[in-house]
């Protein structure tokens, strides 16, 4: 699928993983101005980008929760020995699925797998599919559809 034909949502949380990437490898140390100069490069003005910055920036303020719950998921696998891509994509996930309840949990699972399609490879499609299916068992609310509660 070509950039002028994805879905807005698809573009951030493909502009969503991009940043995760690249802050966990750097992270900045002004957030504000790293988050300025990722989206003055982005193809679209930074405000089509707004779900994207709401994301990235509960993946930040929730981080070690998120990541707590990965080690958790992925039992004998060590945390530090997932593929960087692989964690941006997680972490966007597991945010949606833990904290973002207007957002249906398959929605998210599809979001997250078809990102692994075109970044990561299949057996981390396989790995990433398994840690989000454990915990979208785990959820107290229907996959198929969004929760306002």
């Amino acid at each position: 699928m070509s950039e002028e034909k994805k879905p807005q949502r698809r573009l951030c949380r493909i502009a969503c993983m991009q940043y995760l990437y690249a802050w966990s490898i750097n992270l900045p140390q002004d957030l504000s101005d790293s988050l300025r100069l990722f989206f003055e490069d982005q193809a679209e003005r930074r405000d089509f980008y707004a779900f994207a910055e709401e994301l990235i920036f509960g993946v930040i303020e929730n981080v070690n929760t998120i990541d707590d719950k990965i080690r958790e998921l992925a039992k004998n696998w060590d945390f530090e020995r997932i593929a960087k891509i692989d964690l941006a994509i997680l972490r966007m996930a597991l945010f949606e699925l833990l904290f973002r309840k207007d957002i249906p949990p398959i929605v998210t699972i599809n979001e997250a797998i078809d990102l692994s399609k075109e970044y990561s490879s299949q057996e981390s499609r396989r790995f990433i599919n398994g840690i989000l299916d454990k915990q979208k068992g785990d959820l107290s609310r229907p996959s198929r559809s969004a929760s306002w509660e």
